[in-house]
């Protein structure tokens, strides 16, 4: 048998070599059955009959068949021959209509596809064309005869006309995955390796499913014979060019499908760089100007100064001069002349006197009524408090961030609303850094390098974590029963009732119909000559290049696509690739979709509940020793759920915090005069109850809004007690210490000198407390929710302190104040101590080291210059910084330390090929079913150069600037397509019930003879009104598949929404953006989206018909986290300017009307503000809403650093403007250090430990930059300002001195005229004696009463204004 075989071999060898190539002749003609050689093939493998034999002339039916199938073959009726039969004609047609219905949107493509196989098949000079290579006998089953068959050919082209064929069809687009249609007819090489050779290769191969022979294409330079078989003519026709009409009056091809095409475009603008003068970074060299002005500014006014000064000194050595100057001039003793006192100071002097005075009746009234005062004061808190019953925590990111008004938001809700909202993603993206890669030499693609990962054993590993995930199961109480995957994913292709094999789940094992069968299989396969076994590696090589392929081209014969049947393309399969070198990819992806169901829905829970058992999973597998992969997952509820946890967990760092600093209030408030009496002087109560108090008014803020229904958040829960301590401890180190400090008056009782204290200090913290509110509540007007619901709860929280510290406090210390006059202990109170507390002031220890030590070595001429030009430098160069901050909040930073979040990020930006969809969303308004409004939105032949996916195609072409790498597929360019009569996806029932009904590719023709459409006679297929939405719902429930690959659904099924008349009223196009890495990068893409949004809705709007509010808006998943970013500095430059603003109007209000102290508070506030930002920049603290939060809050406490100060300043009557300065900076500065530096530091610092990231950067870092900022300016800068630039004393209270001095006076000379005539009287000798030394005993001492009497008045005006 074998040497019949091999005799049989040689006999068809020399047959075939002894063939004649003449034109006129053919080499093959007529069907002759399947061939033998093919199996699995996805069309009837038919092969022509080997038959040399001349043309046959064609008339009749056989004539307008060729005519029909090949145009270009046609020369008339009477002058047309060809080598081939109406059989094969049909055949050929069949075949072609399934090319064409990937390349009709380039005629000139499809034309010159169908004309080479036109020429081989049927060409009348056929013999000089090809040259038959393989045949075999073939034994017809009804007439049990045998014929030899042609099973392989070669076929010569010149590479003109090849080369030209495939420049037509290169670019042409599969508007559903934004590909290249070339991408599935070049096997393993994708789109970007294709070339004419390989292109025509692959359509010569039977095993691609389609070819049912093999075809072996040799394209022949042009006068190049050598190796040319004997009369043999390579061919050397005219293909088109894409931008060509073709013969049958085809239009030229679109710009998406043909560069050709396209008009000339513009460069795209480039972004604008850095801003720069002379050369360098503008922002610096502004900065520097700025430093060369200020500096030059303040010598200049320090040497009109000294002239000034100079000057003054030669007027009084001329006794001209009625004082000394401004810096060592004794005004009190300068007559002041009431006409001299302003309007000013009359009315800062009434403010004064009358807020003091009101404050001292308070005070005395709250401190008589302690306990009253404390039961009322816990009522009106539970009342407030009893709200939190009802409290809503706000966690979902989105209601956090996104205004419910805001562009993207509202965007947001339009795309949910239409269309379902985008599915939740989860993934994992798993590597093997272990395993060893090898060379595979494969038989169809050559040597493969094959990277470590792509190993057959890791593959069935990962198969099988895939399904241990797809079989989760659980019981649901939503459902009331056993619940899985099928309930809540996402079945593109069966969304209404799916199985687990319609769930779209994206993984390499897909490749295999995630069968161990198909992973396993294995068989042999002879190509050209050589036979190799080929498996798995020569499926995977194809598929990762022609992922839309229903059958690769081995013999292997499996098909590419999913089980759900969709394509998983290749940067859903694997990643860590270059070049589309796929076999080196370094990693795994692995994606379960769900839908994305609303929180109120009842499958929102089920939806989180699989998500839990998907990290279970994960988890588990993860720390099972015997698992091969290094991996990292995410769920869709991942990030909600690490920051939740991290806040948790970070809760006992927060309160380790507040017991530090409630730890050093105790100690801090203490007086300690005695160790004897330790534990009597101590204020372990008094802290206790100033920490109480904070939490009272954050309680009451809280429940009070949440009585009336704004939510909260867990930002406030950590802000607010932290900002309101800082306020709240600052006042109450002042009160307490200037109580310590004050000495009671003979006579006067304890609730009257707690009462004259408060009048004194009140007022103070009136200035504070109520600029802090105003200026959060103006902070709420900003349209972030989670900075106004911060800044509503803040500032009802800052008033609440206030009136609890004027009320519950000052109770509190009056019982304090009793218990220590009556020397009992602290903590235990039935103990008393022997040792009697002292009546004598108890200035500690940080007050008199400040007068001695610290105010004057800071205010000493030198020390004062260099201060000033430090600070200048200083907020020259905050503000050179402040331009160069970050704006943005990488998604990583809200994930705590150790967060397997971070390992998914880090693998995702390393791993991940392609970036997150973005869909350009069309509203009602606009005409789908116009033959203009089609063309204004679709990108093939007859479409307009700048409709809406020809916008984005040009957009793509520049993605570094763009950010958009994959073109937006369009339902609109498939529909016409699907509506072509080339393919055969549109066509009716011929009879039947369903006559004249949609017919699918499935069914025979013979059912379904009738086209949706005629052929048009230009090419150009468009709809009318009727048929299109006749047709659309028929398009879009077409599932699609090999016959009809163009059906919309799963694809297009839920991108179109009408309404009940059948208008569309909302529809989108999916994009994708290139990989985006960093919240810029996120923000740089939403912009140049909504820039091209933009654009296309002005030329959509052009269209006759169009509705004037229709839009085009782009929207992607994180959008509303970026938007933000878009607006956050104009934003946050308007919120900090209203809480600015407040701190200037209120210190004029209640210093009365003192412009000149508000403006130097307000500048010294300005300064913290700028060189917080500026310090930002160096620290790498990004600028975001956090950060906006903190800068807010950053206003608030440099109020109680500045306003303090300040006030002490404007009040003191001290001759001169250092020695004010210095009496502010010891009096006030050592109690703002004590209670607002040192408050915050310490609980600042533990900070530090907590685990999440924001905490640390946004809590830790930039509170502890606001806290020394805040202290540097306060108590460094502030008091040197007031020294060069603060106002003068106040008249009026000069002229009040003035004149109870003069009245003091006056009662001295009164008392010393009575006592002459005393002395002038008439007694006895012994009387007269005694008289004069009596009175010489108490003359001294009535005497000096007046004069008491006047020290003590004015001792006692100034207790009142200078001690603050």
């Amino acid at each position: 048998m074998f040497c019949v075989a091999a005799l049989i071999t040689f006999l068809s060898c020399v047959a075939l070599s002894e063939a004649q190539h003449e034109p006129g002749y053919c080499a093959f003609y007529e069907e002759c059955g399947r061939n033998p050689s093919v199996g699995g093939s996805l069309l009837p493998p038919i092969v022509p009959c080997l038959d040399y034999s001349r043309a046959r002339a064609l008339t009749g039916q056989h004539y307008r068949k060729l005519k029909q199938v090949c145009p270009i073959l046609d020369h008339g009726e009477s002058n047309t021959y060809a080598c081939c039969s109406i059989k094969q004609l049909s055949s050929l047609e069949m075949s072609l209509t399934l090319s064409k219905a990937v390349l009709v949107r380039c005629p000139s493509c499809a034309e010159n596809f169908a004309h080479l196989h036109c020429i081989n098949t049927c060409s009348p000079d056929q013999s000089q064309i090809v040259k038959v290579l393989k045949v075999m006998n073939v034994t017809n089953t009804g007439n049990n005869k045998t014929k030899e068959v042609v099973t392989g050919y070669q076929a010569f082209l010149s590479t003109a006309f090849a080369d030209g064929s495939f420049q037509s069809c290169k670019n042409v687009r599969i508007p559903a995955t934004g590909g290249f249609a070339i991408a599935t007819m070049c096997g393993r090489y994708g789109a970007k390796l294709c070339n004419p050779q390989r292109w025509y290769d692959f359509q010569g191969d039977s095993s691609n499913g389609l070819a049912p022979l093999d075809i072996d294409f040799q394209l022949i330079q042009e006068g190049d014979t050598e190796g040319l078989p004997k009369g043999v003519i390579p061919y050397n026709g005219r293909a088109l060019k894409c931008n060509e009409i073709t013969s049958s009056g085809g239009q030229s091809c679109s710009c998406q499908d043909c560069q050709e095409s396209c008009p000339r475009m513009p460069p795209p603008p480039v972004p604008p760089g850095p801003f720069r003068l002379l050369g360098t970074d503008g922002f610096l060299v502004i900065s520097i100007i700025l430093l060369c002005l200020l500096l030059f500014a303040f010598l200049f006014y320090l040497s009109v100064s000294y002239l000034v000064r100079s000057q003054k000194k030669k007027d009084e050595e001329k006794g001209k001069g009625k004082g000394k100057d401004q810096n060592s001039n004794d005004v009190t003793q300068q007559v002041i002349d009431p006409s001299e006192v302003s309007c000013a100071d009359r009315n800062s002097m009434a403010a004064q006197a009358f807020l003091s005075l009101e404050f001292r009746h308070w005070g005395t009234l709250m401190a008589t009524y302690p306990l009253t005062v404390l039961l009322l004061s816990a009522v009106v808190v539970a009342v407030f408090s009893a709200g939190l019953k009802s409290i809503e925590l706000t966690t979902d990111p989105v209601e956090l961030w996104s205004a419910p008004n805001s562009r993207a938001r509202q965007e947001k809700d339009f795309h949910d609303a239409h269309f379902d909202p985008f599915f939740r993603t989860n993934q994992l993206i798993l590597t093997a850094p272990g395993s060893k890669g090898h060379i595979y030499d494969s038989l169809l693609f050559g040597q493969q390098n094959f990277s470590g990962i792509l190993s057959k054993d890791l593959i069935i590993e990962l198969l099988e974590l895939q399904t241990q995930i797809r079989n989760i199961e659980f019981w649901s109480e939503d459902l009331n029963r056993t619940a899985s995957l099928k309930d809540v994913c996402f079945a593109p292709l069966n969304p209404s009732n799916p199985n687990l094999t319609d769930c779209a789940v994206n993984s390499l094992p897909q490749y295999f119909q995630n069968s161990l069968d198909n992973i396993n299989a294995k068989v042999n396969m002879t190509e050209l000559g050589v036979t190799k076994e080929v498996d798995w590696r020569d499926h995977l090589i194809y598929c990762l290049n022609s992922p839309l392929s229903f059958q690769d081209i081995t013999d292997l014969r499996m098909s590419c696509m999913a089980d759900y049947g969709a394509p998983v393309f290749s940067f859903l399969a694997v990643g860590g690739y270059e070049d589309d070198d796929y076999t080196n990819a370094e990693a795994f992806v692995m994606t379960f979709s769900l839908n994305n169901y609303a929180r109120d829905n009842p499958k929102f829970k089920v939806a989180m509940q699989w998500e839990t058992e998907f990290l279970k999973i994960v988890q588990a597998y993860q720390k099972n020793p015997a698992a091969n992969f290094t991996f990292a997952y995410m769920a869709e509820r991942s990030l909600e759920d690490e920051i939740n946890r991290t806040t948790s967990e970070d809760i006992p760092i927060f309160m380790i915090s507040y017991a530090v600093i409630f730890v050093y209030i105790s100690v801090a408030l203490g007086e300690y005069s005695s160790w004897k009496r330790i534990l009597v002087d101590s204020k372990f109560l008094v802290g206790l109850g100033g920490i109480l108090v904070v939490g009272c008014s954050v309680l009451a803020s809280m429940g009070f809004y949440s009585w009336i229904g704004i939510p909260s958040s867990l930002v406030i829960l950590q802000v607010v007690p932290f900002l309101v301590l800082a306020v709240g401890a600052d006042n109450i180190f002042i009160f307490v210490l200037e109580y310590q400090r004050d000495a009671r008056r003979p006579g006067e009782k304890r609730e009257e000198q707690i009462g004259r204290v408060l009048g004194n200090v009140a007022p103070s913290m009136l200035l504070c407390s109520l600029s802090e509110s105003i200026c959060f509540f103006l902070g709420a007007l900003s349209t972030m929710p989670a900075v106004k619901s911060f800044a509503l709860y803040a500032a009802l929280a800052v008033v609440m302190d206030f009136v609890l510290q004027m009320t519950a406090f000052v109770a509190l210390l009056s019982l304090d104040a009793r218990r220590q006059d009556n020397n009992r202990c602290e903590l235990l109170c039935c103990v008393t101590v022997s040792t009697k507390r002292s009546n004598k002031s108890n200035e500690g220890f940080l007050l008199p080291f400040m007068r001695k030590y610290y105010a004057p070595v800071l205010l000493h001429s030198y020390t004062r210059i260099i201060v000033m030009m430090v600070f200048i430098f200083m907020l020259c160069g905050s503000i050179f910084l402040m331009f160069n901050v970050t704006v943005g909040l990488d998604q990583e930073l809200a994930m705590p330390q150790g967060s397997y979040m971070l390992d998914y990020f880090q693998y995702l930006y390393k791993y991940f090929e392609v970036g997150v969809p973005v869909y350009f969303v069309t509203k009602k308004g606009f005409n789908f079913n116009t033959v203009a409004g089609m063309n204004a939105t679709c990108s093939s032949v007859g479409c307009d150069q700048f409709s809406l996916t020809q916008k984005i195609q040009y957009a793509t072409n520049h993605p570094e600037l763009s950010y958009l790498a994959i073109p937006a597929n369009s339902w609109v360019d498939d529909f016409i397509d699907w509506l072509n009569p080339g393919s055969r996806c549109c066509r009716l029932y011929g009879f039947g019930p369903n006559a004249g009904k949609f017919c699918p590719a499935s069914e025979s023709p013979f059912r379904c003879p009738l086209k949706c459409m005629s052929t048009p006679s230009d090419g150009v297929l468009r709809p009318n009104m009727e048929e299109f939405n006749r047709f659309l719902p028929d398009f879009l429930g077409n599932r699609p598949d090999l016959k009809c690959p163009k059906g919309g659904l799963g694809a297009y099924d839920k991108a179109v929404v009408k309404d009940q008349s059948g208008e569309i009223i909302a529809s989108r196009f999916m994009a994708y953006h290139t990989p985006l890495t960093n919240s810029q990068e996120f923000t740089a893409a939403l912009l140049k989206a909504r820039e091209l949004a933009h654009n296309i809705t002005m030329g959509m709007r052009a269209i006759p018909g169009t509705s004037p509010d229709f839009e085009v808006f782009p929207y992607t998943v994180t959008n509303v986290f970026y938007e933000q970013y878009l607006t956050i500095v104009p934003e946050g430059l308007f919120n900090i300017s209203l809480c600015l603003l407040p701190t200037f109007v209120v210190c004029c209000l209640l210093l009365g009307l003192d412009l000149r102290s508000g403006l130097l508070n307000l500048i010294t506030i300005i300064m913290i503000t700028v060189d917080t930002v500026g310090v930002m920049t160096l620290w790498d603290i990004h600028y975001n809403a956090v950060a906006l939060i903190n800068l807010v809050t950053a206003v608030g406490i440099s109020v109680e650093f500045v306003s303090h100060m300040t006030r002490s300043f404007a009040l003191s009557t001290k001759p001169t403007h250092v020695e004010r300065a210095k009496e502010a900076t010891a009096n006030m500065g050592s109690a703002v250090f004590a209670g607002v530096a040192m408050t915050n530091l310490p609980g600042i610092l533990v900070l530090a430990f907590a685990k999440a990231q924001l905490i640390q950067i946004f809590f830790f870092r930039l509170n502890l930059v606001i806290t020394l900022l805040g202290m540097a300016h306060g108590l460094v800068f502030l008091p040197v300002l007031l020294s060069y630039f603060g106002p003068g004393v106040n008249k009026a209270v000069l002229l009040q001195l003035q004149q109870e001095k003069a009245k003091a006076n006056q009662e001295l000379e009164l008392k010393n005229s009575m006592r002459q005539i005393y002395d002038n009287m008439s007694y006895e000798d012994n009387e007269t004696k005694q008289v004069p030394d009596s009175n010489s005993t108490k003359a001294p001492t009535d005497a000096r009463r007046p004069s008491q009497i006047m020290e003590n008045q004015q001792e006692e005006r100034e207790e009142r204004i200078d001690h603050f």
